[in-house]
């Protein structure tokens, strides 16, 4: 049983980096700071970054997401109720990134701790340790995150234009080739016409660039680098505060060295965002708003401070709640903000808990 919980708990992992491992760079890609490819490899070094520091640094989510007090400790040492858990959580996550749904694996854990509790203890379960350790932060995570992500691009783009720093909107200048065919007597000719044109394309499809110098360093490249660095902060801050809640089940296999197996949880999270990613980084970086550098990095940085604020003091946030709330919050401050998108997005998070619970209920009663 140890192996089989260990490969679920694994499972669950390689669905958790599916999802959430392209969350943290969905800025980069969707302003045009970077490629899919560029991105992609960025998110999964900082997030295996992240994954490897919280052995160290974030020792409180693993009690957090141990379930004690959730659940009797009995369950809490039972390995078949830690394998409902995990193939329950894993199956719902894994399922919302095939249909490009980004959801959250803290919710999933969560219903999958409740939907399994429910089944082996009778329908018993600690719902008011439920609301205040659980429910509780992940309802206000994303508020804040609107708010901060909103107010962070107000600042800085006030300070853009007390440093006089402006923009330059592209103009689009090419030629392209035609073939025209030529009707004969006997066959057919074709002859080419060069057509040239200059035209200058809507904000929302044109490369935004800063113009002008920062301390002696170009405003653009300065921006980039920002831009990245806050990225791979993000992307980081969710490897430590993600990789716990996950090894949190490893508990019970006293064979298996809990730095080990966080490692192990590290490496599964970056092989399910290489493999999975594509369909979450159109959905988070085209179609919550438009944005430009500095949007971008207004909403990394924010998603940034709430995510390692939490993991510090053991509050289990979603990194999916904060990022999609501080673009969303941005894109609301810019008017850019797509508001059908963000409706199905909350709608999938208000099913995740139940659907979880659901399919660790399953799991638990075919494991009892």
């Amino acid at each position: 049983m140890s192996y089989l919980l260990l490969i679920g708990i694994l499972f669950l992992a390689y669905s958790n980096g599916s999802n959430d491992n392209f969350k943290g760079v969905a800025s980069l890609y969707g302003s045009g700071a970077a490629s899919y490819r560029t991105a992609l490899i960025w998110a999964t070094a900082a997030t295996l970054c992240g994954s490897l520091c919280s052995i160290f640094l974030a020792q409180e989510l693993l009690k957090t997401f141990s379930g004690k007090g959730l659940v009797p400790d009995h369950l809490v040492a039972s390995q078949p109720f830690l394998l409902a858990v995990a193939m329950g959580a894993g199956t719902t996550v894994i399922l919302a990134t095939k249909i490009g749904f980004p959801i959250s694996t803290t919710h999933g854990l969560t219903g999958a701790l409740v939907g399994a509790g429910m089944v082996a203890n009778h329908g018993q379960v600690a719902f008011a340790v439920l609301g205040k350790q659980f429910v509780f932060p992940l309802l206000l995570s994303p508020l804040l995150a609107v708010v901060l992500g909103g107010f962070f691009y107000l600042i800085f783009r006030f300070a853009r234009l007390k440093f006089a720093i402006g923009k330059e909107t592209c103009i689009c200048i090419g030629g392209e080739k035609t073939v025209h065919a030529m009707a004969q007597p006997q066959s057919v000719f074709a002859a080419e016409c060069a057509n040239w044109s200059i035209a200058m394309d809507s904000e929302a499809h044109c490369t935004q660039r800063y113009t002008g110098t920062m301390f002696g360093i170009n405003c653009q490249r300065l921006m980039d680098v920002a831009h990245f660095l806050s990225a791979g902060v993000v992307s980081f801050a969710r490897g430590l505060n993600d990789t716990p809640k996950i090894a949190a089940l490893l508990l019970v296999i006293q064979a298996l060295e809990m730095h080990w197996g966080m490692s192990l949880i590290g490496v599964a999270m970056a092989l399910g965002g290489i493999v999975n990613s594509r369909k979450i980084a159109e959905t988070m970086g085209r179609k919550i708003t438009d944005m430009n550098h500095g949007q971008g990095f207004s909403a990394n940085f924010a998603t940034g401070l709430l995510v390692i604020f939490a993991s510090k003091f053991g509050l289990p946030v979603s990194t999916t709640h904060v990022s999609c709330g501080a673009l969303y919050g941005m894109g609301l401050t810019t008017r850019k903000a797509d508001s059908k998108t963000m409706r199905s997005i909350v709608l999938s998070w208000v099913l995740t808990l139940p659907i979880a619970a659901v399919i660790s209920a399953v799991f638990m009663c075919v494991y009892v």
